[in-house]
């Protein structure tokens, strides 16, 4: 195909998954995470197709890194974030799980979110795709920063979408809003309803990818329950037991 992506968060759960499912469609990937090890898992896939970068996306050299991966690549043409943080935190006693979820979620993401944006405008063309969460639909009492922080994504994602129609700018986006996944992230993953499997989930993510989908809602029961939490009064919702 000769497309070109780059996949902050490659070295585990969606990111890895959707990596090995656009290198066996012929992508060249630049894969980018925080442990170089398990980046370099994906050399034994496509050694000639794959270029490997350490970002840590709070590090305020991420941008840069972003940048010169692209360049050592020859270009993006996709944009793939899937790196983010999330713990519960029902009773707020844990106040570094709000502060690190921001950190990582809001102030990291927009800066490579921001960056790819840049360089897309600078190109005129380009997609970006990005795993937000059917948490960013309502505030969750159980993860208060992790719901937030997915909400400020998704709109950060619409008013750029917005931003880059205005400005005449071939640059698509793709808000991706997963259930519940069984990855690393969910350390009780038995807790969790609905679970889906990252196989299964890669899956529709490239297939949306592939169609430009603007949001897509994982899978079709959580599409149901998020419709039906959208549409809730506040009095309502604040007095929703999770």
């Amino acid at each position: 195909m000769g497309k070109k992506a780059v996949i902050v968060g490659a070295s585990s759960g969606i990111g890895q998954e959707v990596t090995t499912l656009l290198l066996a469609e012929g992508w060249t990937v630049g894969v980018a995470a925080r442990r170089k090890e398990k980046l370099e898992e994906f050399l034994t896939i496509a050694p000639d197709r794959v270029f490997v970068e350490v970002i840590d996306v709070n590090s305020t050299d991420a941008p840069k890194e972003l940048r010169h991966l692209i360049q050592v690549m020859g270009g993006m043409d996709l944009y793939f974030h899937a790196s983010g943080i999330g713990s519960l935190n029902p009773k707020l006693k844990d106040a570094s799980i709000e502060i690190n979820t921001v950190r990582t979620n809001a102030l990291g993401w927009t800066q490579m979110i921001g960056e790819a944006y840049r360089y897309f405008a600078e190109q005129g063309r380009g997609h970006i795709a990005c795993i937000t969460s059917i948490a960013g639909t309502k505030g969750l009492s159980p993860a208060p920063a992790y719901s937030a922080t997915k909400a400020f994504q998704q709109n950060y994602l619409q008013a750029l979408e917005q931003q880059a129609h205005r400005r005449n700018l071939d640059i698509h986006f793709t808000d991706i809003r997963p259930g519940f996944v069984k990855t690393p992230l969910l350390k009780d993953s038995n807790a969790f309803p609905m679970l889906l499997s990252v196989k299964s989930v890669a899956k529709v993510i490239v297939r949306a990818i592939y169609r430009k989908r603007h949001v897509i809602v994982i899978d079709w029961r959580w599409h149901i329950l998020t419709a039906f939490w959208r549409r809730l009064p506040r009095w309502i919702w604040r007095r929703f037991r999770l």
